[in-house]
């Protein structure tokens, strides 16, 4: 008697999750990263300043770390569209109440608010996606999703923004200008839409424990989660990723701005290089990891985008293409380095069952320092010795994270010599 046929590879499946991820991830990158955006035009109505802004990024993330855990370890229990739908509608409906703030407390509240409804879309998202991608394409199915937040976020927002700020013909007819309160509440429609649609299309995988039924061996402890050496690993070197990025994301306006002088729509053009940049590297160099490997594609990722900040620096504003394109080099390894450690590395370092616990792990470490506290210590830095020197504090994060990652044990299936239907964490 003939042995069955092995079980196809639900490809359809795989394309449309990571469709539906990508486009959530980039609503949630362009609910977090407009404010930066708008802040200049705030600053003066709301009568807030730099050490403000870094505050509020900060709680933003710091909200953000601790749901991604939470909620991606509470995901693994009770399924993924339990967690994940919800999560969708209320970072929408935030970002726009974003727009109805009066000052600095109002504002604080909300965007902690919003951190706790996005951070499960990060761990869960990562979960959804390694479960429904053919393991020969983990890592490019995770930076395609997760790309998207720089995409959206970081390269579109900006030009969105400003664009709506000073009005805009679209086909012969006058879009805006439109103030920063009407700007929020245009952004947060979109993602009601997408979570109905979520719904109906997310499964299940069977090692949750709403697809479990009992028959499958006891979950792995809580400190099982962190025997796998690369889980702290990741953990310590994401932050050094994220301090680099969000110290960027929320200072940058201000600093071309009110350092550079640059007009609005200079502002604009140069910071959505950080988006462009991150949108490719986080698409590319997780895919490239496939065929290298994880810990030569994250090392890679450090020292480069360390040489490409340590020279935009040292530029200045007359040369607004070059700030360009060295802000564009930097964000493009920073955030490769993000998207491997928070994809591919904790979901091979994950038991079976507890990708999202992993994941949430990781990327609430990340988030609660490099997202958190360094735009904090980032405001600081600016009010006491100038918005300039920020950007050393970014530059030390990636050197930093480069000697971090030389400690990581390779799990890419190509390198290991795993087989292409090997479960994650197994």
């Amino acid at each position: 008697m003939s042995a069955p046929a092995p079980k196809q590879w639900d490809t359809a499946y795989e394309f449309k999750i990571i469709l539906l991820l990508s486009l959530a991830f980039g609503l949630v990158g362009l609910d977090r990263f407009i404010l930066p955006v708008l802040f200049p035009t705030m600053m003066g109505e709301l009568g807030l300043n730099e050490l403000q802004l870094g505050t509020l990024a900060g709680i933003l993330a710091v909200a953000w770390g601790v749901a991604a855990f939470a909620m991606g370890y509470l995901s693994d229990r009770l399924g993924r569209r339990k967690v994940l739908v919800p999560s969708v509608v209320a970072f929408s409906l935030l970002s726009a109440l974003s727009g109805v703030a009066t000052g600095f407390l109002s504002l604080l509240i909300i965007r902690a608010i919003m951190g706790v409804a996005e951070g499960p879309v990060a761990s869960t998202g990562v979960a959804v996606a390694v479960e429904a991608s053919h393991p020969s394409r983990r890592g490019l199915n995770n930076g395609i999703f997760q790309c998207m937040i720089s995409l959206f976020g970081l390269a579109l927002g900006p030009l969105i923004a400003t664009k709506l700020l000073v009005g805009f013909n679209l086909f012969g007819m006058t879009i805006g200008p439109y103030t920063w309160h009407e700007v929020f509440m245009i952004v947060g429609v979109p993602g009601l839409i997408l979570a109905i649609v979520m719904w109906f299309i997310i499964r299940e995988p069977e090692t949750t424990a709403a697809g479990a039924h009992g028959h499958h061996a006891p979950r792995p402890s809580f400190a099982d989660l962190f025997k796998h050496r690369n889980v702290p690993l990741a953990m310590l070197t994401l932050m050094c990723a994220m301090a680099g990025i969000f110290v960027l994301a929320a200072m940058m306006p201000v600093y071309l701005q009110g350092y550079l002088k640059l007009s609005t729509e200079q502002m604009g053009y140069v910071f959505s290089a950080i988006g462009f940049g991150g949108f490719i590297g986080q698409f590319a160099l997780p895919a490239v990891s496939d065929i290298i490997g994880r810990k030569p594609a994250t090392l890679i990722s450090y020292a480069v985008a360390a040489v490409f900040l340590y020279f935009f620096i040292n530029t200045g504003a007359e040369n607004l293409s070059t700030l360009f394109w060295l802000l564009f080099g930097a964000a493009l390894f920073n955030f490769a380095a993000l998207a491997i450690l928070a994809g591919p590395v904790a979901a091979e370092a994950a038991p079976v069952g507890m990708v999202a616990s992993v994941a949430g792990a990781v990327i609430g470490a990340g988030e609660v320092f490099g997202g958190g506290v360094a735009p904090v210590i980032a405001g600081a830095i600016a009010n006491s010795s100038g918005i300039q020197n920020t950007l050393w504090f970014a530059l030390g994060g990636q050197v930093l994270g480069t000697i971090i990652a030389l400690f990581l044990k390779e799990t890419a299936p190509r390198k290991v010599g795993a087989s292409a239907g090997v479960r994650v964490g197994a």
